[in-house]
């Protein structure tokens, strides 16, 4: 059985954000981590490998700029098998339909049972890509998998809702959206540290090795999405101010922070 897992390296919003003039993000200034919903699913993929490791295989893919090459050594050291990364110049920019049609094109020259996404990336938080793929791919999809099975050839996931959940089987191949809540990722290990950085090598993909795609359909030029303006400045309202005397005053806030439940 073949996993590809989709995985990104998003911005790490603890340090703050960069916009190029475009408006889109100043991603080679900024620190990155592993998305964390693509995280859970690479969690998911390699918890199927540990269950059967002679028959199952996990490849880590992901486009970005050539340092994304640390996250897919990041997904070797937990466990993945092969790491496929995506980059070129004239993919820069892309939305999610720019960015779906490359990676489903990457994925057309990958063999694969099970696709695994990330419900969403929190640089973007549109939910977007995963499905996307699929359709592009013309493959079934369950998006926000709470929990996920596999059992002779097909997928069973229990699919979350705000207040429920559904239980849905497909039959692979087919491509599930993971959410974080999905599972706990390992840590990687010393010798998967080891191994990812002397032992394995990422496969590397430009616009040349990505044959079944239409120039009109990648990087900024191909994205349909306009961004207006972007700013990392939020605006904060002017507040409340109230003159009344110290007692009052206590008074008052304390039953605002009641009225809010913050005590």
């Amino acid at each position: 059985m073949k996993i590809v897992v989709c995985i990104k390296q998003v911005p790490d919003t603890s340090g703050g954000v960069q916009f190029n003039p475009d408006g889109t993000l100043n991603r080679a200034a900024m620190l990155t981590i592993m998305n964390p919903d693509d995280k859970a699913g690479l969690e998911a993929a390699l918890r199927i490998k540990d269950a059967d490791p002679d028959n199952v295989e996990v490849t880590a893919l992901t486009m970005g700029l050539p340092k994304a090459d640390d996250v897919l050594r990041e997904a070797m050291a937990m466990g993945a098998d092969k790491g496929v990364l995506i980059t070129d110049r004239v993919l820069g920019g892309a939305d999610t339909w720019a960015t779906s049609s490359t990676i489903a094109a990457g994925l057309r020259n990958i063999d694969y049972d099970l696709i695994i996404t990330g419900r969403q990336a929190i640089d973007g938080d549109t939910a977007q890509v995963g499905p996307q793929i699929a359709e592009h791919l013309k493959l079934p999809v369950i998006s926000y998998a709470e929990e996920l099975k596999i059992e002779n050839g097909y997928v069973i996931v229990k699919r979350q809702y705000d207040d429920r959940y559904h239980e849905v089987k497909a039959k692979m191949p087919c491509l599930i959206t993971a959410l974080a809540e999905l599972n706990e990722p390992r840590y990687m290990t010393p010798g998967g540290i080891f191994d990812a950085y002397d032992e394995k090598e990422v496969t590397v993909w430009g616009r040349p090795d990505l044959k079944d795609l239409d120039d009109k359909d990648i990087g900024l030029a191909g994205s349909p999405t306009k961004i207006a303006k972007a700013s990392d400045k939020v605006r904060k309202g002017a507040g409340e101010t109230i003159n009344k005397d110290p007692k009052e005053s206590v008074d008052y806030i304390m039953s605002k922070l009641l009225e809010k439940h913050v005590i």
